[in-house]
């Protein structure tokens, strides 16, 4: 007979997993940020800055201010400092290097046009001599851009509106024959493996398919604490037929518990037997692309909060705003705040905040705007200022003044 867990322990469970509940830290050093790092598995990179660029976020969420350069050099130092890499983890993410040979069958995979890979297959085979002359480009160069290779060029209106030299890095990239060395504003600058990564990390040998997929289930399951089939394989965005067959081989080998979730229509699963949490004593604001939350019916079923991310929606129709940060208090979703880094006056606007019921009471109040003076302070914005007068801003704004 399969264990069971009440819904109240899983969300307990998901947090603590997560790295929620141990509060901010006084001081964050490098080997803590980086611990942090390795177990939640990726941290998810996007393009919007409306408020800072989302791989920070979810570090500030944990740890509390800390000082991005550590990530930065962690990311995108030298070599010697080199402790993550990007690549295609969840979508586009900085991923710690112990996950570099655990991903080389989907650089294979896209060298074969394979899977997720197809579209890539036709630009591969059509283009074969730019894509030489792009990599040799890189090879002589050294780091490079796309705007480095086709500069005074027209854009193409295929493929995204992508020039054909910035299709051939990105084909490169997915393949694994160039990686990031850096970043000049948010464009990615590439080079070769070898003048990029640490030598020991590009000498180990090839983890067969299955077995990375295995062990990327399980990297998957303990940053989760427990969860679905779909949530494991959308961790590193697997395909069901890969994932469900090594999850029943994880499962088989006792590497994986399956168990009953209160409510919850599909089995969850867990990394050996569950340890509850009593509590989970939890206070921050969430990127719209943290770990957490990032799976959409996930966040629903553990926490009952449907949240949808509004960028793209015509502003008329949107319900909650452009950039919204779901609140984190205690073990709930409790609220929601549509923030700006409205850097040129110096100022972290709050243009919406929307509550869930039950309401916040006053020490959830008291928490939020703990939380919006410190993410003030973090991005060296002077104010928070309220943007709006529903009625949780009109109880916050004395506590803001």
């Amino acid at each position: 007979m399969n264990a069971s867990l009440s819904l109240a322990a899983a969300r307990r469970l998901a947090l603590r997993a997560q790295g929620f509940g141990s509060g901010p830290c006084a001081a964050v050093g490098a080997g803590r940020l980086l611990r942090l790092i390795e177990r939640l598995g990726a941290l998810q990179i996007d393009s919007v800055n409306a408020l800072v660029r989302s791989h920070y976020l979810p570090l500030f969420s944990r740890l509390g201010p800390y000082d991005c350069a550590l990530l930065e050099r962690a990311a995108w130092g030298a070599t010697r400092h080199r402790r993550l890499f990007e690549y295609w983890g969840h979508e586009a993410s900085l991923l710690p290097l112990t996950c570099y040979p655990l991903l080389q069958w989907r650089m294979q995979r896209a060298r074969n046009g394979e899977g997720i890979y197809k579209s890539l297959a036709q630009f591969g085979r059509e283009q074969r001599p730019l894509i030489r002359q792009v990599l040799q480009a890189v090879r002589e160069r050294g780091a490079l851009g796309a705007g480095s290779l086709n500069a005074g060029q027209p854009r193409s209106s295929a493929w995204w509106g992508w020039s054909a030299e910035k299709h051939a890095l990105e084909w490169l990239f997915a393949a694994g024959e160039v990686t990031v060395a850096g970043r000049r504003g948010f464009e990615r600058l590439y080079d070769l493996p070898e003048r990029v990564l640490p030598a020991e990390v590009l000498a180990q040998p090839t983890i067969p398919e299955p077995e990375a997929l295995r062990r990327l289930l399980l990297q998957a399951a303990r940053a989760l604490g427990v969860a679905t089939e779909k949530d494991l394989r959308d961790y590193f965005r697997m395909s069901p037929r890969d994932s469900r067959l090594r999850l029943a081989e994880l499962v088989e080998a006792g590497e994986l518990q399956q168990l009953e979730v209160e409510g919850w229509a599909q089995p969850g699963y867990c990394a050996g037997r569950p340890t509850i949490p009593r509590q989970v004593v939890a206070s921050a604001l969430l990127s719209p692309f943290d770990s957490l939350i990032w799976e959409r019916s996930r966040t629903e079923r553990l926490f009952d909060f449907r949240y949808r991310l509004e960028i793209y929606t015509p502003r008329h129709k949107r319900v909650h705003g452009y950039y919204v940060l779901p609140f984190l208090h205690g073990e709930r979703l409790a609220a929601r705040l549509d923030l700006r880094a409205e850097r040129g006056e110096q100022r972290l606007a709050v243009h919406a905040v929307h509550e869930e019921a039950p309401a916040l009471d006053e020490a959830g109040l008291a928490a939020l705007a703990d939380n919006l003076r410190a993410l003030a302070g973090w991005l060296g914005l002077a104010r928070v200022q309220l943007n709006c007068s529903s009625a949780c801003a009109l109880r916050l704004r004395p506590l803001l003044a």
